[in-house]
């Protein structure tokens, strides 16, 4: 009875033990920090690459390639949104390019950059809204602000990075900033209107504009990367690559239309010192600040200045689409300046088509394989948006 008893009283003793043992183990996880829940991320099988940003990487002018004067039917195959029928009745839904997006504004289009990127990765995750601004990147805990019924893209980047193994994060962000898109339209508008050349004024403002542009960029970079490090990322483990702007009109000497022809047939209302600031002193001074911060804050850059070359809007190199249909080769990779009113939506204007951001996916991808230095990426001429190609840059 006594031994019964004894091993009784040991066998509570040796359960009493496990139990304080397992009670411990749930304080010590419920205190230290959790390494291994956070490093479940960077761990998983099924990896992404992911965009954040504004119009310019969003997709925005993805559901066109090219551009013609035809208003009807797929307006010469242009429109990638048109279906029509055998007896000619055609419908045009921008959802079959931009997704549930078109709903917001954000025009994510199925051939955005990191969906033309031919990376090998489960998923391409576009984030980027047309119209953002570099503190619709930051957390909403650090002052980031949500647009257009979104939370800021680093909170849904957070999200993302606990669900994939994100390999790689490009960042597009700083021409809203500066006011580009309305300062190239104003240009438009004053072309329309007989004002005269625009640029002087456009310019001063812009140059007031990029202190405060930097300063967003350099706390966009920093907030990604802190996103990334929240959810167990070590530096080795992901790829932060910075990508600029292209200028989507050409210099004053390469423009194919003059007079009232650049409006009603090229859709290029500007005047010709107008076109020149554009491509070779406006587009470079956004590119250049973009560039500093980079180097700054050490992330690797993409300089794609030179990736639409030839195919601007009313680049005398390129030319509307006829009835033969879309050509990459000859046709151009920007969606004009357009009203909205018979195809399309306005906001859609100047930003690269369906052709150019094929040609900037194959830019990513192709700075994808180079894991150290900055990068220039240019086209080819006289080929497609396929052979695009990569020059060293300091």
């Amino acid at each position: 009875m006594a031994s019964n008893g004894w091993k009784v009283l040991m066998r509570l003793a040796r359960q009493r033990r496990t139990l304080v043992v397992a009670l411990v183990a749930v304080v010590l996880a419920a205190t230290m920090p959790h390494a291994r829940s956070s490093e479940a991320s960077p761990a998983s099988s099924s990896t992404a690459i992911v965009s954040l940003g504004d119009s310019f990487i969003s997709g925005e002018a993805g559901r066109w390639q090219g551009n013609s004067l035809n208003m009807f039917f797929t307006r010469d195959g242009t429109d990638r949104a048109a279906r029509c029928t055998w007896w000619g009745y055609c419908t045009y839904d921008p959802t079959r390019v931009y997704g549930s997006s078109y709903s917001n504004g954000c025009h994510r289009s199925d051939v955005a950059t990191i969906q033309s990127a031919g990376i090998a990765v489960n998923r391409h995750i576009n984030l980027a809204c047309s119209g953002a601004q570099t503190v619709n990147i930051w957390r909403a805990s650090q002052g980031g602000q949500s647009f257009k019924g979104e939370p800021p893209q680093a909170d849904q980047l957070a999200t993302v990075a606990q669900q994939y193994n994100v390999k790689l994060v490009v960042l597009t962000i700083s021409a809203n900033d500066l006011g580009f898109a309305d300062h190239v339209i104003n240009c438009a508008t004053d072309w329309i209107l007989g004002l005269g050349p625009c640029n002087q004024a456009e310019q001063a403002s812009m140059q007031a504009a990029m202190p405060a542009a930097q300063n967003g960029l350099r706390k966009a970079i920093d907030e990604v990367r802190a996103v990334m490090a929240a959810a167990g990322y070590s530096p080795s483990q992901w790829r932060f690559v910075i990508a600029g702007y292209a200028s989507p009109i050409p210099a004053a000497a390469d423009v194919r239309y003059s007079g009232a022809d650049k409006w009603n047939l090229g859709g290029c209302p500007f005047y010709n010192d107008d076109f020149t600031w554009a491509k070779d002193t406006a587009t470079p001074f956004i590119v250049d600040g973009m560039r500093t911060v980079a180097a700054e804050k050490g992330v690797q850059f993409l300089d794609v200045q030179d990736a639409l070359n030839g195919h601007e809007i009313c680049n005398k190199a390129s030319s509307l689409v006829g009835s033969s249909g879309p050509n990459p080769v000859t046709n151009e990779w920007v969606r004009w300046v357009n009203t909205g009113c018979c195809q399309g939506d306005a906001q859609e204007s100047v930003h690269p088509n369906a052709f150019g951001q094929r040609a900037l996916g194959q830019c990513l991808a192709l700075i994808y394989s180079k894991p150290t230095g900055n990068w220039s990426c240019r086209n080819t001429p006289g080929q497609s948006y396929n052979a695009m190609t990569l020059s060293s840059t300091p």
